[in-house]
C-alpha cells in the first residue's frame, strides 16, 4: 500500500477502534447506577470503584487512539483492561443455553479487540496523528539546536 493510502487506512482504523471505547466509557458515565448494579450482580466487589476505573480506562485509551496521542500506551492499556473484563463479565463457561452463546460472542469479540489493539501498539499511530505531529515538531527543533564543539 502506498504512503498516501496507508496514512488514511491507519487513521480510519484508529478512529474506529478508539470510538468504540469512548462511546462505551461515556455510556458507563451516563448509566452509572445500572452499570454498577450489573457489575455487582456478577459478583464484582467495589463495583463503583471498578466502574470508575473502567470508565477512565476506556475514555483515556479511546481518546489516545482517536487522537493518535501516545498511541502504543493507549492501545496496550486497553488490551490489558480487556483481559479481566473478559474473564469476569463474559465468563461463557459459567452459563448455559443462549446466555452461554451471548457471553461466548462477547468473549471472542474482546479477544479480537485485544488482537487489534496489540497490532495498533506495534504499528503505531500513522502519519495523521498527534504522535506524528509531535515527532515532526521535535525533529524540526532538534535541527535548530546549535551544535557545540
Amino acid at each position: 500500500m502506498n504512503n498516501v493510502n496507508s496514512k488514511w487506512v491507519s487513521l480510519v482504523g484508529r478512529v474506529l477502534l478508539g470510538s468504540l471505547f469512548v462511546i462505551s466509557g461515556l455510556g458507563k458515565l451516563g448509566n452509572w447506577e445500572q452499570t454498577a448494579a450489573h457489575m455487582a450482580s456478577q459478583g464484582l466487589p467495589l463495583a463503583n470503584l471498578l466502574l470508575a476505573g473502567a470508565a477512565a480506562a476506556e475514555l483515556a485509551g479511546g481518546l489516545s487512539l482517536l487522537l493518535g496521542y501516545r498511541t502504543p500506551w493507549g492501545a496496550l492499556m486497553l488490551a490489558a483492561f480487556l483481559v479481566p473484563v473478559s474473564l469476569t463479565m463474559h465468563a461463557f463457561w459459567a452459563h448455559t443455553g443462549e446466555a452461554r452463546q451471548m457471553h461466548l460472542i462477547h468473549f471472542m469479540k474482546n479477544l479480537s479487540l485485544i488482537g487489534g489493539l496489540l497490532a495498533q501498539a506495534v504499528a503505531g499511530p500513522g502519519a495523521l496523528s498527534l504522535d506524528a505531529r509531535r515527532a515532526t515538531l521535535h525533529s524540526g527543533t532538534a535541527s535548530r539546536v546549535p551544535q557545540h564543539a
